[in-house]
């Protein structure tokens, strides 16, 4: 299993939160989403290496903004 984090920008609640790793947690490949909404950090298990722009996308999907 690998694990990567990220940032999100936008999260002011705890709707943010459930949106993103919802949207984050339907990408293929994808096994475990945990998001901080204090730090703004988004963290991904996943099987198999899932590339970032996929991940991105799902954020973009829930109305947030992943930061590099």
């Amino acid at each position: 299993m690998s694990e990567s984090t990220y940032t999100v920008k936008g999260m002011t609640c705890g709707h943010c939160v459930s949106s993103v790793k919802e949207e984050v947690g339907a990408v293929a490949g994808v096994r475990d989403v945990d998001v901080d909404l204090t730090t703004g950090r988004l963290t991904v298990r996943t099987a198999e290496p899932v590339p970032v722009e996929r991940i991105s996308a799902a954020v973009v999907e829930a109305g947030y903004e992943l930061v590099a």
